[in-house]
């Protein structure tokens, strides 16, 4: 055991294979591309084949491959595994030096949790996500949404769709993640990614240790073709992310201890798209 697990933290101690099984944490449950991570820590993909290979020797990344493309994803046994020799083992389970980890047996307490959705733009699918539980859970969540980039103004397709599911659209705006980051914002006891771009990005490390979700999906602000046809890309879009916080909003978040939360989460994140029209 110690030996595995020592391995796999020398591995871990090179800063750019740290930021392969970073990007790859964040996506969690996703399997990305190589060609994906590539692109976005910019490592020639050569060098990218050493760093996934030695991630996989040690346990902690998996790979499959679909058609000509390789996928990868965390081993979460493993890399648990080597979070509890750290914590449990190593540090006797301390809560003066482990009171992160203490936390993960709590559950929540029964008051109106905050949740926020994050996307790039925030013009369409946090937009989706924030009315759509708004709705959906009642008087349960305080809703948010915000951007890493957000644009100027909502999009016009975004805003339609809304209008014609009988959303009300005044209570919206484009904004900047900042604003749940700046001192006086309010903890925050889920985070959830709408887009694979928001969940690359470089996030704060949000107060509180909200549990994180990583719903990505297509970008309906991408469509081409007819208005018709991009009309379509927003509904579809829309359909996939209410069935989706339907599911969150089934959950018993007031009686299940973090780490089913969690759990539960990441499963509505696998929840094929296919599956969600």
């Amino acid at each position: 055991m110690i030996e595995q697990i020592t391995d796999q933290l020398a591995i871990l101690g090179h800063p750019q294979r740290i930021s392969v099984f970073r990007m790859l944490m964040r996506r969690f449950p996703d399997t990305v591309s190589a060609g994906e991570l590539a692109t976005e820590l910019r490592i020639k993909p050569s060098t990218l084949s050493n760093y996934l290979n030695a991630l996989q020797r040690s346990g902690l990344v998996t790979q499959e491959r679909s058609g000509t493309s390789l996928l990868y994803s965390i081993d979460m046994k493993n890399v648990q595994n080597m979070l509890d020799f750290l914590v449990l083992d190593c540090c006797r389970g301390r809560p003066d030096i482990c009171m992160p980890f203490s936390r993960e047996s709590d559950t929540m307490t029964d008051r109106k949790f905050n949740v926020l959705f994050l996307c790039v733009g925030n013009s369409a699918r946090s937009i989706f996500a924030e009315s759509l539980l708004r709705e959906l859970g009642g008087d349960r969540f305080n809703v948010y949404s915000a951007g890493t980039q957000p644009t100027s103004a909502l999009n016009s397709f975004a805003v339609q769709v809304l209008k014609d599911k009988g959303h009300d659209t005044s209570v919206l705006r484009s904004k900047h993640m900042s604003e749940f980051a700046a001192p006086g914002a309010p903890d925050m006891d889920f985070v959830f990614t709408v887009c694979n771009q928001a969940a690359n990005e470089d996030c704060p490390a949000w107060e509180g240790q909200p549990i994180s979700g990583h719903w990505g999906m297509v970008d309906p602000v991408k469509a081409s073709g007819t208005d018709a046809e991009k009309s379509l890309a927003f509904q579809n879009a829309y359909g996939a992310l209410k069935r989706r916080i339907e599911a969150f909003t089934s959950l018993p978040v007031e009686s299940l201890d973090r780490i089913a939360l969690q759990t539960a989460v990441d499963d509505i994140g696998r929840t094929s798209l296919e599956d969600t029209k």
